[in-house]
């Protein structure tokens, strides 16, 4: 029973102390010229549903929930961040080339109508994250519009 307290007591004492490593906050109140939303002509309805579903991974400004405060999750959550931002970030859209736009725009598409998109571990607590089928549908014209368009 001692050696279960004293796991127990060297557990509590690194969580706490993780909880004091800072974490890198995706957090910009500039909305750059190049993007997205900007440069496009995005009807309301899709650049709500876009900023909703899209933005906290796929810009440079994330609206963080409260739990992003505590480690490991915060961590976590960069890490998502972090990879999001690599493969699209939404805020650099006019930085692109139009070839580099349209595989952009046919990968959106295509994980927007698989569902990859938004991944589920973020819709599971973000529920107006989560596409309807009439949402999809106007999305996934939009995005095939614009692509048509390069």
């Amino acid at each position: 029973m001692k050696i279960v307290k004293i796991i127990a007591l060297i557990l509590v004492v690194v969580f706490v102390g993780i909880q004091f490593m800072p974490t890198e906050r995706n957090k910009s109140d500039i909305v750059p010229p190049t993007d997205f939303m900007l440069v496009n002509d995005v009807p309301s309805d899709i650049k709500n549903k876009l900023q909703i579903s899209c933005y906290d991974c796929h810009s440079n400004n994330t609206q963080y929930p409260w739990y992003n405060k505590v480690q490991p999750i915060a961590w976590f959550l960069e890490g998502h961040i972090k990879e999001g931002k690599a493969e699209l970030n939404f805020n650099e859209w006019d930085s692109l080339s139009s070839r580099r736009k349209a595989s952009k725009l046919r990968s959106i598409i295509k994980q927007i109508e698989s569902g990859e998109m938004p991944m589920a571990s973020y819709t599971l607590i973000h529920k107006k994250a989560t596409f309807s089928e009439e949402e999809t549908q106007k999305v996934v014209k939009y995005m095939e519009n614009l692509k048509d368009s390069l």
